[in-house]
C-alpha cells in the first residue's frame, strides 16, 4: 500500500461524515481531491483490502445480546469441508480454525449473535446437524469489556 492509501484507511476507519458528499469532506481534510478519494477506495476494494463499505451497527444497542462462541471438535480431514459449511450459515459472523491444545480438542470456532441464548443454541444444533459434528460447546459472553475493529 502506498502512503495515500494508508493515510485514507487510517482516516476513515472510524467512519465517514454523514453529509451529502462525505468523500469531499474527507478529501478536503486530507488535502486531496474528491475523485482521488473515490478512486483510492475503489482500488482498495478491487485489491481486496476493503471487502465492503457499509454501516456498522452496534448489535447490543439493538437488543442482540446473546453472543455465543461455539467450539467444535472437527476431524482434521474434514476441517475444510466443515468450515465451509459453518461459514455458510448467515447466523455465523466469524469462523476460524485454531490449533488444538492439550486438554482442549476443539479446532473450529464460530461466533453466533442472537436475541436470546435459546436462539444461539438452536443455530448450534442446526450447524451440528448440517455437519454431523456432535462434539461442541457453547460459550456465552457474560460481559463486554472492549470491542473494536482492526486498527491501523
Amino acid at each position: 500500500m502506498d502512503e495515500i492509501e494508508t493515510q485514507l484507511l487510517k482516516f476513515i476507519q472510524d467512519g465517514i461524515p454523514i453529509t451529502p458528499r462525505p468523500f469531499k469532506e474527507v478529501a478536503n481534510t486530507l488535502g486531496l481531491s474528491e475523485e482521488q478519494i473515490i478512486d483510492t477506495i475503489a482500488k482498495l476494494h478491487h485489491d481486496g483490502i476493503i471487502r465492503r463499505f457499509g454501516a456498522s451497527i452496534g448489535h447490543r444497542a439493538i437488543g442482540i445480546t446473546a453472543n455465543a462462541m461455539c467450539t467444535w471438535n472437527v476431524p482434521d480431514d474434514r476441517v475444510e469441508e466443515v468450515g465451509a459449511i459453518m461459514a455458510g450459515f448467515s447466523d455465523v459472523t466469524h469462523c476460524y480454525e485454531r490449533p488444538r491444545r492439550e486438554g482442549w480438542p476443539y479446532n473450529l470456532f464460530t461466533m453466533v449473535h442472537a436475541y436470546t441464548r435459546d436462539e444461539c443454541r438452536k443455530v448450534a444444533k442446526q450447524i451440528s446437524k448440517a455437519t454431523s459434528v456432535e462434539d461442541y460447546n457453547i460459550l456465552f459472553s457474560e460481559k463486554e469489556f472492549k470491542k473494536t475493529g482492526v486498527r491501523l
